[in-house]
């Protein structure tokens, strides 16, 4: 993912914006910064969508 790409298209919150994300008025998700999109879900069953550095998407990535 690119810094300024569009991730996500919603209307209202589906999912909300984590680390490196911004939201446009439209509600729209964009990357902050390069980097891998990650959904997490949270407290209240909520999805926060975050954009993980390339070094710290390595670190987290499962071995096969």
């Amino acid at each position: 993912m690119l810094a300024g790409n569009i991730i996500a298209r919603q209307r209202g919150t589906k999912w909300h914006p984590g680390p490196n994300v911004g939201l446009g008025k439209d509600h729209t998700l964009f990357a902050l910064i390069n980097g891998h999109v990650q959904f997490r879900t949270k407290a209240k069953g909520r999805v926060y969508v975050s954009v993980l550095p390339p070094s710290e998407a390595v670190a987290e990535a499962p071995a096969e």
